[in-house]
């Protein structure tokens, strides 16, 4: 696993690195939000952890530019690093992209976890081509990480794709929260965690370009959510 880690804080960042070392994981700093940008896209990376206060271009503007290049990096995991009790800053890292987020001052143990629980699944060896998903005109490939509508693929980040993945595979069922969380975010569900939510609206709208609202996903309020998709 090889790390991109875009903190000004170069002390701090030493640190971190040492002990990723020690959990087998490579990590390489970028200082400022420009240069994090240009080495997040060279597709060197399996993820990037990206802090919000950075000189230059902050994080939520990195993360915009390298969500919106249009190459093949632009969909690189990406889990932010915001101040304790910043619950704008996590709104919106969470609403132009990102997979998941971590409050500062932090436990290295609990980022190494959500590191872990991003790359999972795309880590694990490809599914049979078999195995897609098939809900209507709406097709999902999980070896591949590939999703189509009418055979046209479009791009969704890893939490986007796992999340999708999820409601197709629970059908007319209602996923929860709780369990959405567990299952796309590798971690159970906090009091005002607003993550899940934030994740469904980036796909709501993603869905609905590339399908022309032919796919939507249903609110069933109190309970959770529920995919909704046009023969």
């Amino acid at each position: 696993m090889h790390i991109l880690l875009v903190d000004d804080d170069a002390s701090l960042s030493q640190m971190l690195r040492e002990y990723l070392a020690g959990e087998g994981i490579a990590t390489t700093p970028a200082f400022n939000g420009l240069d994090g940008v240009t080495a997040a896209l060279s597709g060197q990376y399996d993820a990037v952890i990206l802090d919000v206060m950075l000189p230059g271009i902050d994080g939520n503007e990195a993360l915009r530019r390298i969500r919106q290049s249009g190459t093949p990096a632009s969909t690189v995991p990406v889990i932010m690093l915001t101040a304790k009790g910043g619950d704008v800053d996590r709104v919106i890292g969470l609403e132009m992209g990102a997979d998941d987020y971590v409050a500062k001052p932090y436990f290295p143990r609990e980022l190494v976890a959500r590191l872990r629980a991003v790359l999972r699944r795309q880590r694990e060896p490809a599914a049979p081509a078999s195995a897609q998903l098939t809900t209507g005109r709406l097709v999902l490939a999980p070896g591949k990480r590939e999703v189509l509508w009418d055979a046209g693929a479009f791009e969704l980040t890893t939490s986007e794709f796992d999340l999708l993945e999820n409601l197709m595979r629970a059908g007319e069922l209602v996923s929860s929260k709780e369990d959405l969380s567990l299952k796309v975010l590798g971690r159970a569900r906090e009091v005002y965690d607003r993550s899940v939510d934030v994740h469904v609206s980036n796909l709501r709208k993603k869905l609905s370009a590339a399908s022309g609202g032919g796919a939507e996903i249903e609110t069933i309020r109190g309970v959770g959510y529920r995919l909704k998709v046009q023969a």
